[in-house]
């Protein structure tokens, strides 16, 4: 997506509604916007993710391919929840500075400040550690799988699709709404679950996509470390596939939570105007944050 406005477009991201790869496009030109704040808090939080997930590799002595003994299942199943339970942590949580470059993104000089306080903050967090912490029990069930795998793993996925879809968009409307985090939570689950859980089903499908991404470079990347260098223990196995996937999650992690605030701002235009009240805003030249905030 070009970063040139034209007429009717006030910033980079289009103000209207867009199909699928549009959103695709606009996440990455809102990533483009704040691209050295937000990679760089994105390699800071991989880094910490890192740190916490290398003890759990060691406890369930996984091999290059993510796979453990047979022996070491139950230290597998807590090594994936935490997995995911931080991923999506980190995800919400790199939402707050995405959603915050978003307006001017959206509408160029015409856009509010945005909101200071520590109630943001307060509310990111809050919303941040209940995203976790859903993926988190979802992932939970698998502890099950050994006994009744055909039947929990459908399950898993459900209710981990579930947490990660209905609860993407809020962080967006903790900023870019102001709403408090429980007005925030019942905003995300209201605005995701509409059009057929349209927006839902592309935030799945759009991590699904950078997991497979992200998969094929930490088993391409430690496949060619393995042709030129022979490691010495299983730490070192380790230390490498920290390092392999924290360079790639350290622009997966933003890009993600770009695309949650395109899909937030794309779902408010689609289904309640936004994109209408922000042009009238903008032609008449009055402040456009009443339409922004939805009040």
């Amino acid at each position: 997506m070009s970063r040139t406005s034209h007429p009717g477009q006030p910033g980079v991201l289009p103000l209207r509604p867009l199909t699928v790869g549009e959103l695709l496009d606009a996440a990455v030109a809102l990533l483009r916007t704040r691209a050295p704040l937000l990679v760089g808090l994105g390699a800071v939080a991989a880094g910490l993710e890192q740190a916490v997930l290398f003890p759990l590799r060691r406890l369930a002595d996984v091999d290059t391919w993510y796979l453990p003994p047979d022996d070491r299942w139950p230290a597998w199943t807590l090594l994936v929840l935490v997995g995911f339970a931080t991923e999506a942590a980190i995800i919400a949580a790199l939402g707050a500075p995405a959603a915050a470059a978003a307006p001017r993104a959206l509408l160029g000089p015409a856009a509010p400040p945005p909101e200071p306080g520590r109630r943001r903050v307060a509310g990111t967090a809050t919303v941040a550690l209940l995203a976790g912490g859903s993926c988190g029990l979802a992932v939970a069930t698998t502890y099950g799988w050994p006994a009744t795998f055909f039947l929990l793993s459908l399950g898993t996925l459900a209710l981990w699709s579930a947490g990660y879809g209905l609860l993407g968009l809020a962080v967006p409307a903790v900023v870019i709404d102001r709403l408090g985090p429980v007005a925030a939570v019942r905003r995300s689950v209201v605005l995701s679950s509409r059009g057929l859980l349209r927006t839902g089903r592309v935030r799945v499908l759009a991590y699904l996509g950078w997991f497979v991404i992200r998969l094929a470079w930490g088993l391409g990347a430690l496949s060619v470390i393995g042709l030129f260098y022979s490691s010495p223990s299983t730490t070192t196995d380790n230390l490498l596939m920290a390092l392999a996937y924290l360079l790639v999650n350290a622009l997966a992690y933003p890009m993600l939570a770009c695309l949650d605030v395109v899909l937030h701002l794309e779902a408010r235009m689609r289904t309640e105007g936004l994109d209408i009240a922000l042009r009238r805003s903008l032609h008449r030249g009055v402040d456009p944050t009443p339409a922004l905030v939805g009040r």
